[in-house]
Parts: C-alpha cells; structure tokens; sequence
C-alpha cells in the first residue's frame, strides 16, 4: 500500500510539473523573441519584465506596430556554461560587459559554470525616429525585421550639401535633424526624404522608415518601390575623397539590402540619382544633357557617376560582399 502511494504521488508531481506555466526568464541560449499574432508591445514588455521604452530603443522600433514574424531582442536569464567567458556572453545577446557587470553586481568579470545571469540588451544610439549604428548593428536590425512593402530598387545618392566639413566626428543627429528640416520646410516633403544616411566614419543611420517610401526629387517612379539612400560628402570630382570607412559601408549595406529583398546587382536594381531625367522623373540612364540630370552620387562616386562605372566599379564590389554574407544571412532567416 505504501509502495503505491509512493508511486502514485510521483505520478501526481510529474503531471503538476510538465503542466506549470513557462516563465520567460528561464535559462535560454538566444534572447531572440519572434513576434506572434495578437502581440503587442506592452503585452511583450510585460512578459519579459521589461517597458516598451526598452524594447524600442534596444530594437530601434521607430513605432509601436510590431509584424508577425519580426524578432525583437529581449532580456533572458542565461546560465553560465563552462569556459564561457563575460565578453563572450555580452556578444551573443547583443549586450555589453558592463551592462552585465553593472545589472548582476558583478565584483568583476569571473564567472563560475551554473551562475544565473540577468541579461540586459544594450540600447542603440536613438533620437526620435533617428537610429545611428554601427555596420554590425544594422545587420542585426536589418536581420530580424519585416516589411510590409516590396523593394525593387535601392538608389544611390549624395547629399553634396552637407559635405565632409560639416562632420565633426558625432554631430550625427544635429546633421538629420537639419535635412529633416530642409526637407520638410523648404522642400515641403512629410519627412526626411531619405531611408538610410552614411557618415564619413562608417557609421549608418536610419530615419524614414523603410516601410515607407522615400520622398525627393528622383521621383515617384524610383521611389515607389526603392530604398533611398544618402551618402554624407560631396563626391563630384576635386571635392571630397570618401574615406575607406564610408566606403566599406556602402557596400556592406548596398549588400545587405540586395540580400534582403533578393536584388542582383544591375542598373533596374541598384540606381543613381544621375540616370533619372530632373523634370520628367524618367530613367535616361547615360542619355541626357548635363543640365537635365544631377551629378549626384557624384562624378566620382566609386569612379563616376555612369552607368558603366556602376557596372564595372561598384557591382562587383557589392556582388563580392553579398558572397561573403550569404551564409551568414541564410542562417539567420
């Protein structure tokens, strides 16, 4: 009788256990959440004992609408693995030793195998709708979002005005915010015209949102289904000499985008702002007047602004780039 109420109690606990509700804060190896249908930003925040604020700027979320199947970074408990190491830890969970140190009051950076830890995501660098990362950070973002718009078309431009003298190195914001202002006041357009700035450092910014059109005088032709971006320096020849950072940037992110929307480089896929006529907003791609067409991106952007320089100098480059982070982006998909 004993053995079978031994039995039968045994049999009570393993029921009890396998039905108990999962927390969300277990010991977890990604801190990747993919989002479901009926979630919302506070329903998430509250899951994750966490604020929409921190989800926002630790994802550069631009609004609250979240889509089904986006991957949002979230705080985990994670328990230490032999041999793992704190900058180890802080690179998977896209976080920082410090902020790891900082919210598990750590008194230094040993850790022991089976020590629980808190894991914070760290913020991006965010002003508004602005979001300014580094190349491995517009990777991650790029990676886990979804869009509700199909992109065809990634242009090419520079911004002439600012140029190289305007960036003093982390005026990043005060640099947006003012062609935000331009454009909206004196051009009269909803936003800033641009998806995506590149600075002279290498550094990337988002600003219009890439689930909505670009705005500006290419046209709404280019623009409908394209990803404008604006490249920080006056590249007409005997002006600025693009630095080997921006440069590497442009093709990383040309690369990347062509990866996420499955582009092949070509002129239907990846265009400049000088293959598109200034009035009639149509593509005359190297058959027009000088004073029909922008120089823009430049009559030395990555050795001019025709299309057989994009052909023979700035596709290859990017088709190179796409190669190298193919596997990389297939498994993150």
């Amino acid at each position: 009788m004993k053995k079978h109420l031994i039995v039968s109690l045994l049999v009570l606990f393993i029921v009890l256990f396998l039905h108990l509700p999962s927390t969300s804060h277990a010991s977890s190896t990604s801190n990747l959440y993919e989002v479901k249908g009926g979630d919302t930003l506070p329903k998430i925040a509250k899951q994750f004992s966490t604020s929409t604020y921190e989800l926002k700027i630790t994802n550069g979320l631009q609004s609250n609408t979240l889509l089904e199947g986006q991957k949002l970074i979230v705080p985990v408990i994670h328990e230490v693995a032999p041999g793992e190491t704190l900058q180890q830890i802080a690179k998977e969970f896209h976080s920082t030793e410090e902020i790891i140190q900082h919210v598990n009051r750590l008194p230094s950076k040993q850790l022991r195998p089976g020590q629980m830890l808190t894991i914070k995501p760290k913020p991006l660098n965010m002003e508004g709708q602005h979001i300014v990362m580094t190349r491995e950070e517009f990777q991650d973002w790029l990676l886990n979002q979804k869009f509700t718009r199909e992109i065809h078309l990634i242009q090419q431009h520079h911004t002439w005005r600012p140029s190289y003298k305007h960036f003093h190195g982390n005026n990043y914001f005060q640099m947006l915010n003012s062609m935000q202002q331009h454009h909206m006041k004196t051009m009269g357009w909803s936003n800033i015209a641009q998806n995506i700035t590149t600075f002279p450092d290498g550094k990337i910014a988002l600003s219009r949102p890439i689930n909505i059109a670009p705005e500006g005088t290419i046209g709404t032709k280019a623009n409908e289904n394209g990803i404008a971006i604006e490249h920080v320096g006056d590249f007409d020849l005997g002006h600025d000499v693009m630095t080997q950072e921006q440069r590497d940037t442009i093709i990383f992110v040309t690369a990347l985008l062509s990866l996420k929307f499955s582009l092949e480089p070509s002129i239907d896929t990846i265009t400049y702002h000088h293959w598109w006529h200034y009035k009639t907003k149509e593509r005359v791609l190297d058959n027009a007047k000088d004073n029909e067409v922008k120089s823009c991106p430049g009559t030395n952007f990555f050795g001019g602004n025709s299309t057989t320089h994009a052909k023979n100098n700035f596709y290859p480059l990017v088709e190179k780039k796409m190669e190298e982070l193919r596997d990389l982006f297939h498994r993150n998909q």
